[in-house]
């Protein structure tokens, strides 16, 4: 994607939800941090932007595909969590002068990591390449529901879970979940939060009975119950494994290379983030 943005390609997944899905790769260079599913939903009136991308560039090149479906405003864009994959293309929608929608701690999330993202990214995009984090200043603390006219989004907040500033958005209209890294299809998940909230927190989502959803990462949509129950199975492993690590008196750096490894056939780039995931589960763990 180097050079100028040209449109990104979407697929309809439902009516008027338009999804770019993320390459499975980590941020590069190439592919200009295009890495997570992004989108956006037509209302009558106006347009809800569901993440609005990796990198500056990678949000450009969303807006000019969202001009190529329609003219209407803009209203919202929604910000998912604090990941860089999501939020960075952010900046691109400045111009467009819509309500940037977050979790409650959103902001203390970007203070505390913005800075450190921004730089890193640009080390692996190159100067200015990465954009910058827009700070929300719609937050949702619970639920509220957002209207692109005769089309309601409802947007909860989550308890920490993926992250400590996860935040779900369902269209009523075709039932269809938008769920961020609440979601991970194929590819390996990453925990940034708390495994056991994560674990509560699909229960939750299971609750609602939504037809299909959009993951962070994977398929651009895929039948709730169908993707679900694999990322359960790969939690509930990581949960069950790192205690008995624990219970055993197990270092955690063993543990990192131990623990969860039946799982490796079923993710992508399983062998860069279980490891990680497993030192997280594990300092939380130490201490229930």
């Amino acid at each position: 994607m180097a050079g100028a943005p040209t449109a990104v390609r979407l697929a309809e997944v439902a009516p008027g939800i338009h999804i770019r899905q993320g390459v499975t790769e980590d941020a590069t260079a190439a592919n200009s941090d295009a890495i997570a599913n992004i989108g956006f939903i037509v209302g009558r009136d106006a347009v809800a932007v569901v993440d609005p991308g990796g990198s500056f560039d990678d949000g450009q090149s969303l807006l000019l595909a969202i001009r190529q479906v329609t003219e209407l405003p803009i209203r919202y864009v929604v910000q998912s969590h604090v990941h860089p994959d999501h939020v960075f293309g952010a900046a691109a929608f400045q111009a467009e002068g819509p309500v940037f929608v977050g979790h409650a701690n959103l902001p203390q999330a970007f203070e505390a990591r913005g800075s450190y993202y921004q730089q890193g990214l640009e080390k692996i995009l190159g100067v200015g390449r990465a954009g910058r984090l827009v700070t929300p200043s719609l937050l949702v603390r619970d639920q509220i529901e957002i209207d692109l006219g005769e089309r309601r989004l409802t947007l909860t907040a989550h308890p920490t879970a993926h992250t400590n500033c996860d935040l779900s958005v369902v269209d009523r209209w075709t039932n269809v979940l938008l769920a961020g890294d609440l979601l991970f299809v194929d590819r390996a998940p990453s925990i940034d939060g708390d495994l056991r909230g994560w674990l509560s927190q699909l229960t939750a989502l299971d609750a609602l009975k939504v037809r299909a959803a959009v993951p962070g990462h994977g398929p651009a949509l895929v039948k709730w119950q169908d993707a679900v129950g694999n990322l359960q199975r790969y939690l509930t492993v990581l949960l069950n494994e790192t205690r008995a690590a624990i219970d055993r008196g197990m270092p955690i750096e063993e543990a990192a290379t131990t623990v969860g490894l039946s799982e490796r056939g079923n993710w992508a780039l399983f062998d860069d983030y279980n490891g990680r995931n497993v030192i997280e589960a594990y300092r939380r763990l130490e201490w229930e």
